[in-house]
């Protein structure tokens, strides 16, 4: 007995009611078990397991054209049939039962009529009725993940199942494949929810993301630790050289092989049920880390009352203030908060040190104030089950266990390169604190220099030795007018145009979607542009996806959904958003991540855009080198008011201060990179406290009391997770990797030279899918890269020094 309940689908608003003559088949719409367009179910054991696996994919199509009802319920009993019986095609045994069927239709659209409307379908598990099928945000709700996720990975279970109980021999495309294009419905989900998580939480958001990251951390542990399926992809990964791969199909079976067995599959079965155990756990240590530290940004505010606390800061920093205030309701004050944005100008430019202080140190201080958002316990928890798991793994530490697989390959690679670069910034750096503490005396201060005054000696020795002021650039450098900037490099270089696409839904009104387009004018790629900082947004600057660049099981290109996030200052008074040239340049860098995702083109999920670590920060770095050009400055740096473009006089004063500040700029980052390295490969101990650990890393490498870390432990979100962690360095293995590239744009004469501009979008943006990171380099540049363009660059090589 087969029964079968459907969801209605109507179509332009009449639901279509069947008859018997309407019937054309039952059909699967799981791509995984579909060949030739056509349902295949003889893998299944019985009838009863292809029902349960598949019912999400189950419809029913009619004659008519564009109806199809989905299938929501469906039984299978039977009874005393045979086993052989059993495994028939379940269109056979539909057929024979075609007037039932029919007749069990009928009466349940008949019912549902009487019935009060049903609830509208989660839009997290439609099919997105949107432009470009970009995700729905004007319908999805908070409460849409959970049960959106919970299905999703159910699904996955299924498709997981299926692989790993295939009766048929393992081959590349029904394991290897197969398990690739698994999960896409909980990729889809979890990229929308952990975007907005990361742009535009709420509270139900996070307690959403509280109850479902362990399920998903069980599921991952499910997958990886799945004998019968790992058992599959390692008879094709060992028969591999015997299959007449491709190049791409040879990658993808040997990176999914090293993922397995990097995740610990082929250990005894009590260490993988210990390493379960250690990734649950270390996933939620990872969730309440970054919890801790947006409930620490948002909590602090540094609110003035009078008019004499703001001295020093310029006209538009006050506005901003102004209106931060009014949006807590605080009238006739001046708000601060720890963004960017507003804790930046206000360390540059107010005269009262007691109150930089203030605002720096609860920003240095965010997750160690001792109170229920510190991170000091969680993370030395994190920092314990690391060491553990790395070790379990067969790696020292946990450092070793990151660099395996990264371009640098050991620890030791990469003090080496951080030496390099350290000798030489932290003598910058101490030429750069004299410079400040000779200021402060001869203005008759009778104090030392201390971190809270860095900022504002630094803005005050620009103003006298460059004569450069933020007030005098920042008109020029709208939001908008970077952008165009960068609307125009890449068409510069690619060829790419952009249309802005107001009826995409957007998360938030501040949200720009726009539509790229390559050089042939073909459909690229949707952009959206996030610009601002808000309570529910994390801080930072970041690029991702809603959608990865992949090919559908028919070939054809699906592209990409790209999204930039930052935290820029907000436009003040009738003034447009003005930044600053940090933050312009940072705006250069996000874009070349949103480049990387739109060009990546790859057959498969795991090996398209699939590249070391340190790898990926060379693209994002490669464009901050085409923010400060002349020739583009002129073309997108125009005065807000007048419309007319930089001259070149200030240009010439940007140019002079490319060098300005470098000790501390290099020396604040290369501190926390050495602290990240350190804390992943030292013995981890019982008796071991966070800021006596930090402080013995600082006094180790010698930096200098006034310079802080530019994350320290309790607030390095970066190494929260596992992307950064033991791999903050990468920032600047890319900058050697940025800077020699742009070198090769230099020796043609010609930086936005087409032949090398496509070389650079085939080997460096494309095709990752192919090519390993050092491999991709030397095809684009044709040999590995030198150190001295970085060094040099950033004033720490002076050009005698290199010749």
């Amino acid at each position: 007995m087969l029964i079968i309940h459907f969801h209605i689908i109507t179509c332009k608003g009449k639901t279509h009611l069947p008859s018997r003559l309407d019937y054309e088949e039952i059909f699967c719409e799981n791509r995984y078990f579909r060949q030739a367009g056509k349902p295949v179910y003889q893998n299944y054991l019985s009838l009863t397991d292809f029902l349960r696996i598949n019912l999400p994919f189950l419809y029913c199509r009619f004659k008519k054209p564009g109806v199809a009802h989905r299938i929501t319920e469906c039984m299978y009993f039977p009874g005393s049939a045979s086993r052989a019986n059993q495994q028939k095609p379940i269109n056979q045994f539909i057929m024979k039962n075609l007037s039932i069927l029919c007749m069990a239709v009928c009466l349940f659209i008949a019912a549902s009529c009487e019935r009060e409307k049903e609830p509208p379908m989660n839009p997290l598990l439609t099919e997105f009725d949107t432009p470009f099928d970009a995700p729905p945000f004007d319908q999805i709700q908070d409460e849409h993940f959970k049960p959106a996720i919970e299905a999703a990975i159910d699904e996955h279970k299924a498709e997981i199942e299926a692989i790993a109980n295939n009766p048929e021999a393992p081959t590349f495309e029904n394991t290897i494949v197969a398990f690739d294009r698994s999960g896409e419905t909980l990729m889809r989900v979890n990229r929308i929810f952990g975007g907005l998580r990361s742009a535009e939480t709420t509270d139900k958001l996070q307690e959403t993301a509280r109850e479902v990251t362990p399920l998903l951390s069980r599921h991952s542990n499910s997958v990886r630790f799945n004998m019968d399926l790992f058992d599959r992809i390692r008879t094709v990964y060992n028969d591999r050289e015997n299959l007449e791969l491709n190049r791409e199909d040879l990658r993808l079976v040997e990176k999914i092989y090293e993922d397995f067995e990097r995740n610990g599959v082929a250990l005894p079965k009590e260490e993988r049920k210990r390493l379960e155990e250690i990734n649950e756990r270390m996933s939620m240590i990872s969730l309440e880390l970054r919890e801790n530290l947006l409930a620490e940004e948002n909590n602090f505010k540094l609110v003035l009352e009078s008019q004499e606390e703001l001295e020093g800061l310029p006209s538009n920093v006050i506005d901003a203030a102004a209106q931060q205030a009014a949006a807590e309701d605080m009238d006739d004050k001046w708000v601060f908060t720890l963004s960017n944005p507003s804790r930046i100008p206000f360390l540059q430019y107010s005269n009262h040190r007691h109150l930089r202080e203030k605002i720096l140190m609860a920003y240095v201080n965010r997750g160690d104030n001792d109170n229920e958002y510190d991170n000091k316990e969680l993370f030395m928890e994190l920092m314990n089950l690391r060491q553990e798991q790395s070790r379990m793994l067969g790696f020292e530490n946990y450092g070793q266990f990151f660099t395996d697989i990264q371009m640098a390959e050991t620890p030791d690679n990469v003090y080496n390169f951080l030496d390099q670069v350290w000798e030489p910034a932290l003598s910058r750096a101490k030429q750069e604190r004299d410079a400040m503490q000779e200021m402060i005396d001869d203005d008759g201060e009778d104090f030392e220099l201390a971190p809270w005054d860095w900022w504002y000696y630094a803005e005050k020795i620009r103003k006298r030795d460059y004569d450069l002021d933020d007030d005098e650039v920042k008109p020029y450098f709208t939001l908008d007018n970077v952008r165009n900037g960068n609307f125009l490099l890449a068409e510069k270089l690619f060829g790419l145009t952009f249309e802005a696409r107001p009826e995409v839904p957007v998360y938030h009104e501040e949200v720009e979607a726009w539509e790229v387009f390559d050089r042939d004018g073909s459909h690229l790629a949707i952009l959206y542009i996030d610009p601002h900082p808000r309570p529910g947004k994390r801080s930072g600057a970041w690029c991702g996806t809603y959608r990865m660049g992949s090919y559908d099981e028919d070939d054809q290109r699906i592209n990409p959904i790209v999204t930039m996030v930052m935290n820029f200052t907000r436009p003040a008074g009738d003034s447009p958003a003005m930044l600053s040239w940090d933050e312009t340049t940072t705006y250069f860098h996000e874009f070349g991540h949103a480049l990387h995702n739109f060009f990546a083109d790859g057959k498969y999920s795991r090996t398209s855009r699939s590249v070391p670590r340190d790898f990926v920060e060379l693209p994002s770095q490669m464009l901050e080198n085409y923010a400060g050009q002349k020739d583009l400055l002129k073309e997108y740096a125009l005065h807000y008011e007048t419309g007319e473009p930089i001259p070149d006089e200030l240009i010439q004063k940007i140019e002079n201060t490319k060098y300005f500040n470098q000790g501390f700029i290099q020396g604040e980052y290369l501190a926390a990179a050495y602290l990240d390295m350190d804390w992943h490969t030292t013995e981890i101990t019982p008796d071991m406290e966070v800021n006596r650990f930090e402080n013995q890393v600082m006094e180790r490498i010698g930096l200098v009391d006034e310079i802080i870390p530019r994350y320290r432990t309790t607030n390095f979100q970066h190494i929260f997770g596992p992307g950064y962690a033991a791999g903050y360095y990468v920032y600047r293995w890319a900058g050697v990797l940025d800077a020699d590239a742009f070198e090769a744009f230099k020796e043609t004469g010609d930086i936005y030279n087409q032949e090398l501009a496509e070389k650079f979008r085939k080997y460096i943006l494309q095709k990752n899918n192919l090519y390993e990171g050092m491999e991709a380099y030397i095809r684009f540049r044709g040999e590995e890269p030198e150190i001295e363009p970085f060094l040099r660059r950033t004033g720490l090589l002076e050009e005698e020094d290199s010749q």
